[in-house]
């Protein structure tokens, strides 16, 4: 691997850095899990060799469990499978994803020892595991995990003392990192990928991660210089400093210290009130308007958890008429009630209505974000998309077009969204050219078109999107 090397990173202990100058868009690895595994939530709509999620499966006739595409992929799956599926027969039941995983890296670990590929840059023995730092009901749960795992583990297998089971979990645990579906839009599983462990967090980082056709893909985001450290973000940079940190302690049991944390940057613009012909609205008004904020919020949610969708959209547009002459367009609050309104909106069909909200949101977005950050690349997707579908053909070709250069840096041009974003990107450039021609004859064509495709419905709303692929527990 001439990209990168390994060093020891000050107070960070281990670390990557760039052994030769990168520019945006730089592929520094490639790598393929360790092993990896389906979530318990997902077992039953995702393959569990190529993780793709299909409405027709076809089952382990043996364990009842495992799930396939087709035979093909049924056989890709049976080397790692063949243990695992008298395994589950003999437990008589499926243990949880944290067992399944850790029972899959011993087996491999067994068969072809702990560095797989001369590649692979650290072996799973040596990464963290921070099992001395786990508060107590964590500490409970890992108990109960090795409780299961002695339980699965089969009897002619090697054995493995309680310490090693305990270090694994605990591995899995802070360093699990999320599969996503084959156009990485939804979390399907969980995975150990040991390089890309040895990569540090910054809450405004030079790398992104995505995962391509089942590996996942270390990508530049702009220039970086020979010898510094290689970065990625292990949280959304879209919460506070405070909140930032909390979640990293709570999760990866350390201080951030990078710059953005360090001086709140940015913070000031995520609590912003609005500016009303050039007068800032008082602090007291914003600290009011946050308070309501964050309890509509929370029904929001509520709604949204019990798919009571027009509710969603009337909480939503409540809150929104009050926020909107208060608080700015890059109040965190406000951002996350444009982002639920305009999908669930899109969802039901009111794409006008979404396309103002969406163009409201993006807006936003690029004034927090990184320029090339995935997550601003995804959301001015769907809202091209979204003023695509409503008909605004000039804003929606626009945004597709920044959205596509976005993740030609994020994603790659191999990926299936970049792929899917090119083929729009094409398809609005040719109806952008025909608008400009005669709008009438446009407009005409295009309800003519709609009238000839019967409804269908937009993907289900999502709490959130996978705005970081490193797992959460």
């Amino acid at each position: 691997m001439d990209i990168v090397e390994v060093f020891e990173s000050e107070g960070k202990g281990r670390g990557l850095r760039a052994s030769r100058e990168l520019w945006a868009g730089d592929v520094l690895f490639v790598e393929a899990s360790y092993a990896a595994v389906v979530f318990d939530s997902m077992a039953a709509n995702v393959c569990h060799s190529c993780f793709r999620r299909q409405q027709k499966l076809q089952r382990c006739g043996s364990c009842k469990f495992a799930q396939y595409c087709d035979r093909t992929c049924q056989r890709a799956g049976w080397e790692e499978h063949k243990i695992e599926c008298p395994a589950i027969k003999a437990y008589a039941k499926v243990p949880n994803e944290n067992v399944r995983l850790a029972a899959r890296i011993f087996w491999r670990q067994d068969k072809e020892g702990g560095i797989v590929s001369d590649h692979q840059l650290t072996s799973i023995d040596d990464l963290e595991n921070h099992i001395s730092e786990l508060p107590d009901d964590d500490m409970q749960q890992l108990k109960i995990d090795i409780h299961n795992f002695l339980d699965y583990w089969p009897r002619n297998s090697k054995p493995h003392n309680v310490d090693s089971i305990s270090h694994v979990i605990g591995v899995i645990n802070c360093n699990g990192f999320t599969v996503s579906d084959q156009r990485g839009l939804a979390a399907v599983g969980v995975g150990i990928f040991p390089n890309l462990c040895l990569v540090n967090h910054d809450c405004w980082p030079n790398c992104t991660v995505v995962l391509n056709h089942g590996k996942v893909e270390l990508r530049s985001l702009g220039n970086i210089k020979l010898g510094e450290e290689i970065t990625v973000s292990y949280v959304d940079y879209l919460n506070l400093s405070h909140e930032r940190k909390r979640q990293l302690k709570d999760q990866y049991f350390f201080d951030c210290t990078c710059d953005h944390c360090t001086h709140g940057t940015k913070d000031d613009l995520k609590l912003a009130g609005a500016v009303v012909e050039g007068v800032p609205v008082p602090e007291n008004q914003v600290k009011e308007m946050t308070e309501y904020s964050l309890e509509m919020l929370q029904k929001r949610e509520k709604a949204r958890m019990a798919g009571n969708y027009h509710e969603v959209i009337k909480i939503c547009r409540e809150c929104l008429e009050k926020q909107e002459p208060v608080l700015a367009d890059t109040h965190l609050y406000q951002l996350r009630m444009w982002s639920t309104c305009s999908e669930v909106l899109s969802y039901l069909q009111y794409f006008g209505e979404a396309a103002t909200y969406a163009r409201k949101m993006v807006e936003g977005y690029q004034k927090l974000y990184h320029p090339n950050n995935a997550a601003l690349g995804l959301a001015t997707m769907r809202a091209g998309v979204t003023h695509w579908q409503a008909g605004f053909i000039e804003i929606g070709h626009g945004m597709i077009c920044k959205a596509f250069s976005i993740l030609m840096i994020t994603h790659g041009a191999t990926h299936p969204i970049t792929k899917d974003l090119e083929a729009m990107r094409q398809q609005t450039e040719m109806e952008l050219r025909m608008f400009k021609q005669n709008e009438f004859i446009y407009h005409q064509m295009r309800e003519a078109a709609l009238k000839n495709q019967p409804a269908s419905m937009q993907n289900e709303p999502v709490a959130e999107g996978i705005k970081n692929l490193f797992r959460r527990k």
